[in-house]
């Protein structure tokens, strides 16, 4: 059985942010969280590219962009949508959601969506330091095991 372990080396990998800026304290923490945790894995900070834009909606949009330049490696969408008093909350954490999936499907490019959808700021607050951190370390591993995957068979690192 052919079996491939985590690799979260990210020298050499290029990585491309989307924040939205909407509820912009935690996502700009959470962007700075993810650049550290991605130059601790390896990843110069030459090779991080970050874009803003103004809120969860328009992430998609610029994801695929990245996503067509070929540029990148991988790519990470942050921000926060909280729940309000209208219907407003599912339709922006839905939607959003399934553009950031339908990108990473359509350029098989990793995406970490890491995109909170909580009750209050309290919550998002809460999930600041996780959620960053392990979507630096999960698009470190995707982008690994993708060029494992599609490497000629005589470059495969394989665990056994």
């Amino acid at each position: 059985m052919r079996t491939y372990a985590p690799d979260h080396n990210g020298r050499g990998l290029k990585i491309g942010i989307v924040q939205a800026r909407f509820s912009n304290e935690i996502g700009s923490a959470m962007l700075a969280i993810v650049r550290r945790q991605l130059t601790a894995l390896g990843v110069a900070d030459d090779d991080i590219t970050a874009a803003t834009v103004p809120g969860a909606l328009e992430v998609p949009l610029v994801l695929q962009n990245m996503a067509a330049s070929g540029q990148f490696d991988a790519l990470v969408a942050l921000g926060a949508v909280i729940r309000g008093e209208t219907y407003h909350f599912e339709l922006v954490a839905n939607e959003s959601g399934a553009g950031i999936t339908r990108v990473g499907l359509d350029f098989n490019i990793p995406i970490a969506n890491a995109i909170l959808t909580t009750e209050n700021d309290s919550q998002a607050h809460s999930r600041v330091r996780e959620k960053a951190e392990d979507a630096a370390k999960a698009v470190v591993e995707m982008a690994n095991l993708l060029k494992q995957l599609n490497a000629p068979e005589h470059e495969l690192k394989e665990s056994r």
